[in-house]
């Protein structure tokens, strides 16, 4: 009988052991967060991702993973954003333009010639016009946290070389599938082709398309001089990284697990302007063993602000006059 009692208490001893840690192990899985970009891992933005994991790791114990993908492989950017919304995807690090689905004070990024400096990129960005537009976007289910670097998108094509707005007339150009540029391209005369990043090597080597825009970093570390010969210093946009979460991941994170995202966010976006700025000139001296680069001057370039400013006053009212006239007027004081 004391044998049989005594079996009784430890079977439940155990049982109890084993219970225990099992809320022990629950108690020590961690947080993950996914994220993936459209760029490879040879880009700024990807090393960026990596220095934003290294420092997240580090700062929580490994409370919090990050899990970081490349090349699209979780999809282009709209898929990542959907991706947000259901909760299958924790983090959003790409051009924030297709957010513009989801609020239309994003469109006020894709506005040409907003910015002419990564002085007045910075400022507007990291401030209360910058994050508002952040702010907008949580009713689609998106936390905004803040920006990193893409950078000053310029001109590529294989057909000539572009010195003047005339220059423009009848290239098929691949922009961002997102209306903005789509009407600025059109007023310069060329033909926009809205694609996914992904699949613009390809259409640019098939000659799908004549040309393409993005920032110089992104044109050499994808090889696009490879089908590209001629390029232009145009700079008609800044064209920020929007750093988005999940609402449905965030409102589960505890607050001092959503400070030390918050840190790492900003430490990586310093880390990121850093290492961008410091390659640029570096990235285009490389450019200038492949392609043919035009270096337009301010004055070349008032030709081009001009031909596209009424982009301003087709798009403010969806993005919202008071918005957009803010934005300018800050800017402008800076110059």
């Amino acid at each position: 009988m004391k044998k049989t009692i005594l079996a009784a208490i430890l079977a439940v001893c155990g049982i109890a052991m084993l219970f225990a840690n099992g809320n022990q192990e629950s108690a020590k899985k961690p947080y993950i967060i996914k994220t993936g970009i459209g760029l490879n891992d040879q880009s700024v933005q990807f090393k960026t991702l990596e220095f934003m994991k290294k420092t997240l790791e580090q700062s929580t114990d490994g409370a919090v993973v990050m899990q970081l993908y490349h090349s699209s492989t979780l999809g282009d950017d709209m898929a990542v954003l959907e991706g947000l919304q259901l909760g299958t995807i924790e983090m959003f690090c790409g051009t924030i333009g297709p957010a513009a689905q989801f609020s239309s004070k994003v469109k006020l990024f894709d506005l040409p010639f907003l910015f002419t400096s990564y002085a007045q990129a910075d400022a507007l960005l990291d401030g209360p016009i910058g994050q508002e537009v952040l702010d907008s976007l949580e009713p689609a289910g998106m936390i905004g946290i803040g920006y990193w670097e893409n950078g000053f998108r310029q001109l590529t094509n294989s057909s000539r070389p572009v010195k003047t707005p005339k220059d423009m007339i009848g290239l098929k150009l691949r922009t961002m599938p997102t209306p903005v540029p789509l009407s600025t391209f059109r007023l310069l005369g060329a033909n926009p082709t809205p694609m996914n990043f992904g699949e613009v090597f390809t259409a640019l080597q098939q000659k799908v398309v004549d040309g393409q825009e993005n920032p110089w970093e992104t044109i050499l570390s994808n090889k696009f001089y490879e089908v590209q010969k001629y390029a232009t210093n145009t700079g008609h946009v800044y064209s920020p990284f929007g750093v988005l979460f999940s609402k449905k991941f965030w409102d589960k994170l505890p607050d001092e697990y959503k400070q030390a995202v918050k840190e790492a966010v900003y430490a990586a976006r310093d880390f990121n302007r850093k290492t961008a700025r410091e390659a640029e000139q570096r990235t285009l001296n490389e450019l200038k063993k492949y392609m043919e680069v035009t270096i337009l001057s301010p004055e070349e370039l008032k030709a081009f602000q001009k031909i596209t400013r009424p982009v301003y006053d087709e798009f403010a009212p969806e993005i919202g006059p008071d918005l957009v006239k803010r934005a300018v007027k800050f800017l402008n004081e800076m110059q």
